[in-house]
């Protein structure tokens, strides 16, 4: 097994104690159990505390805009079939600016994995509420308490039934690790929902808030209504573990085009190229 120390060690920007520390640890480690070298795989970010994450690993790495780190992980992936593509952004970042992203991508179900440190806040920004954060919550943004229904991110996911659901929690390290692994080895679109607290904005959901709830789920995630039931679970019981899962052929599998593997390995038609600019003169 590789040595997690392969992906560099870093100073980070983020709090101590800030949950974002663990997923990184969590994520290290289920590379180096997966032996893969830095140069084999890919990690796409949005914007904001989470996405950070990318400057703390070394590997290939690209950021994207806010809310938009999955449509050129899926860009690479398509290109480059041979790559592993790994996604992380928050909650914020995610479900709210990157919403119709996140949909488009179950729909597509391109080879890559999410992983989504969902702290129920938004942190970079200072403490506004996040799509995720719970009814009656008070925000900076929100002096009065949130109104608005929280959007559960897995229930919308295995309702569309994505291949694969999971959710988990930073501080449960050795589960947090095996999620993501089981999510990477995955042949299709893989969502990881990782709570991951945020300890300066969000004093409700806190390590301790979260470590009292999470339970591991024991239904067959195969069965979709059991799933829906699963993942409309939360509050003072949290659900976490592998919460559906559906094999199917992933997009880049069914691609005439990325059956030859990736783009660069492949000759220019030069000529072919002239005839179809011409086309357009």
């Amino acid at each position: 097994m590789i040595d997690a120390k392969t992906y560099g060690e870093y100073v980070t920007s983020w709090c101590p104690g800030c949950g974002n520390h663990d997923v990184l640890l969590a994520v290290k480690d289920a590379l180096a159990r997966q032996d893969l070298l830095p140069h084999q795989f890919v990690m796409v970010s949005g914007i904001g505390q989470a996405a950070k994450t990318v400057h703390y690993l070394k590997c290939n790495g690209f950021n994207g805009l806010h809310g938009r780190a999955l449509s050129p992980a899926q860009a690479i992936k398509l290109a480059n079939p041979e790559m592993t593509v790994l996604v992380e952004s928050g909650d914020g970042c995610t479900y709210g600016e990157g919403g119709n992203h996140f949909l488009a991508a179950i729909r597509r179900n391109v080879n890559i994995t999410l992983i989504v440190h969902d702290n129920q806040i938004y942190g970079l920004t200072k403490g506004q509420s996040s799509p995720t954060t719970m009814t009656g919550h008070v925000t900076k943004n929100n002096p009065l308490g949130v109104v608005d229904q929280p959007f559960n991110p897995v229930a919308v996911a295995v309702a569309m039934r994505a291949g694969f659901v999971a959710r988990t929690f930073s501080g449960f390290r050795e589960h947090a690790v095996e999620t993501i692994i089981q999510a990477m080895q995955h042949p299709g679109f893989a969502l990881v929902d990782m709570h991951s607290p945020c300890i300066s904005f969000n004093k409700v959901n806190t390590f301790a808030w979260y470590k009292s709830r999470c339970r591991e789920v024991s239904h067959d995630p195969r069965d979709w209504a059991a799933a829906m039931t699963v993942a409309s679970t939360f509050g003072e019981e949290i659900p976490i573990g592998i919460l559906y899962r559906e094999e199917r052929p992933s997009k880049d599998a069914v691609l005439p085009q990325c059956r030859e593997g990736a783009l660069y390995r492949r000759s220019v038609d030069m000529e072919s190229v002239r005839r179809r600019m011409l086309a357009y003169a």
